[in-house]
């Protein structure tokens, strides 16, 4: 086998893709991640309570495979309001140090016009190397 199924123990099983693969040279592949809970819950309406969940889901799958946030190297995040996500930099900024810490990967941000899950306002992709 090339690759390796990651799911955090306890969460509801994604349907029709893979939370978080991880190959034999230790890159993890972690798929879009959204506000909800590991039990596909909305916890929050609010844009920065879904960021920083969607955060705390990545780091979930970086340590169920090992790993720890600063093995991160690259994060892409989608978003549904410019205009949101620019008035709230300082919350913005503050919720992402509290679950990254200072770790600071490479970053793409892109707005689109909406996303699957139709209460979702962010989903953050991402790519981590394990060592």
């Amino acid at each position: 086998m090339t690759h390796k199924i990651i799911q955090p123990e306890g969460w509801l099983p994604a349907k029709g893709y893979a939370n978080g693969v991880l190959t034999r040279d230790g890159v993890l592949h972690i798929g879009g991640q959204i506000g909800w809970t590991g039990e596909q819950r909305f916890e929050s309406q609010d844009f920065i309570g879904q960021m920083r969940q969607a955060l705390r889901n990545i780091r979930a799958i970086v340590e169920a495979a090992g790993g720890k946030a600063e093995d991160v190297t690259r994060l892409t995040w989608f978003v549904t309001d410019k205009r949101e996500y620019l008035a709230r930099q300082a919350e913005v900024g503050a919720a992402y140090r509290e679950v990254f810490g200072r770790h600071f990967p490479a970053m793409s941000m892109v707005v689109v016009a909406g996303l699957i899950e139709d209460e979702a306002l962010v989903e953050i992709e991402a790519i981590a190397h394990l060592r």
